[in-house]
């Protein structure tokens, strides 16, 4: 990477300055050197490049790609010849590398997300220079003086609430950031989302954080817990983000806290896709990310109508090229510029919602398991290719696997069910019947597939 952070942190403020004509002027030429630089080292898009002309900087002549398509070419889409399949693997295989570095100079996250298919995906260090520029850039104008105030008074104390246990990208950054440190292994606290709500409730009223940030469906869920008076906390900020939250979900969260809420529309594929504004909105971080709203058979979807799905291009992570990737999202682009006075894209999002499963134990006390939490068990797991959890009665959860062609069947679903009747043992759902579906994985009725799919009603 030539640039310096604080090359990128200037550049960042003077695009926002300079308005449209100028982040589009920067996404024209960003894209024109990611495509070049794909094309050079990535035997993947040399070959689906061959035809196009030298330079390009219309995203709309590149070919789409997937998750699935690039997992299956893995060794020819990244650029590093030193990165192999079979390497990654090995690595994530191996809970003591959660946080170090791949080969040296790599952070590594896995991933399913909403369509249960698994994702292996790499950062190098230009991305994460870029994540960290951006998002200083699109905190900052949330902060009062007295918001800083609080802030440094409480020494920024940052309570993030992520899948644990595995090489997630969230968690994996914190084991990355506390390793060397003892003043963050102080201040920010990693507090997985699969630990039972009660213990949560405890350490966070320990805790006291001044920051929470995290998968949207369990913020959701505490902002719940603290209206019905069983958390007392006062963050200055809680920042949602992951899967989709609605207006009214941050009204709720920020009544439940009397604080301000900050969302964030993002990917592990491109962790600093967008931010909200305080009108509800998804600001594309434009200079460096293209979000292309789309039909299905990928024609830009006018402003104003909902898309198929959205695909997007992430300029700056070289090792691991992102390009037209299909994130399967649906979302609208704002026909009218927003009230906030940003110049950035606008967007609001349907897609990856969080599915949360209310079940109660054998004593009838409710227990709520968000879809990330069950998500993760899967990304923990050699062998499978597709997943999905339905829950069919309120004591039942049915499991349907697709393994990978060279898996042991029986010992995937051994591991699966393992791992599941754990989760639930220690949210005291031991009473739950755990099923092992003979049809595969299901698309729901828009043609995508859902990980977790609880209850109608």
């Amino acid at each position: 990477m030539t640039e310096s952070r604080m090359g990128l942190w200037i550049d960042a403020r003077r695009a926002v300055r300079e308005g449209a004509e100028g982040i589009a002027r920067r996404q024209r030429a960003r894209l024109a050197d990611h495509v070049g630089y794909a094309r050079a080292y990535s035997p993947y898009f040399r070959e689906a490049y061959r035809d196009l002309p030298e330079r390009v900087e219309d995203p709309t002549l590149l070919p789409v790609t997937s998750k699935k398509a690039l997992m299956d070419r893995f060794d020819d889409w990244v650029t590093d010849r030193a990165v192999t399949l079979e390497k990654v693997q090995a690595f994530v295989d191996d809970p003591e590398m959660i946080g170090r570095r791949f080969l040296g100079r790599y952070l590594v996250g896995t991933t399913s997300g909403a369509s249960g298919y698994r994702g292996l995906f790499i950062q190098d260090d230009r991305e994460g220079a870029v994540q960290t520029v951006l998002s200083t850039r699109d905190f900052l104008p949330w902060l009062g003086f007295g918001d800083v105030l609080r802030l440094l008074t409480r020494g920024m104390r940052t309570a993030q609430l992520v899948a644990t246990g595995g090489h997630y990208i969230g968690y994996a950054g914190y084991k990355r950031l506390t390793m060397d440190s003892r003043w963050r292994r102080k201040t920010l606290r990693s507090l997985s989302v699969h630990m039972p709500l009660p213990e949560l409730v405890g350490i966070l009223q320990e805790f006291r954080p001044a920051v929470i940030v995290g998968y949207a469906s369990m913020i959701k869920v505490l902002a719940d817990e603290q209206a019905a008076g069983r958390l007392h906390i006062d963050p200055v900020i809680v920042g949602p983000a992951g899967e989709t939250i609605t207006s009214g979900d941050v009204q709720r969260i920020a009544s439940a806290f009397h604080t301000k809420v900050r969302a964030s529309y993002a990917a592990t594929e491109c962790t600093y896709l967008s931010f909200s504004c305080q009108h509800g909105w998804y600001h594309v971080n434009s200079d460096w990310v293209i979000a292309e709203p789309v039909d299905a058979e990928y024609r830009a979807t006018p402003p104003g109508e909902w898309s198929h799905t959205v695909l997007i291009s992430d300029l700056a992570n070289r090792v691991q090229p992102i390009l037209r990737y299909d994130l399967g999202d649906r979302v609208m682009v704002k026909p009218d510029p927003c009230p906030c006075g940003s110049p950035l894209p606008t967007l609001r999002v349907e897609g990856r919602s969080g599915d949360t499963l209310i079940m109660l134990t054998a004593r009838g006390e409710r227990r709520v398991l968000t879809p990330l939490a069950l998500a993760t068990l899967f990304d923990r797991t050699p062998g499978i290719e597709l997943f999905q959890i339905v829950q069919t009665k309120p004591d039942t959860l049915r499991v349907r696997l697709r393994p990978t062609g060279d898996a042991d069947p029986e010992l995937v679903w051994r591991t699966v069910h393992n791992e599941l009747t754990r989760v639930l043992t220690d949210n005291d759902l031991g009473n739950v019947t755990i099923e092992h579906a003979e049809e595969p994985p299901q698309r729901a009725p828009g043609g995508k597939y859902r990980a977790v799919v609880p209850l109608p009603g």
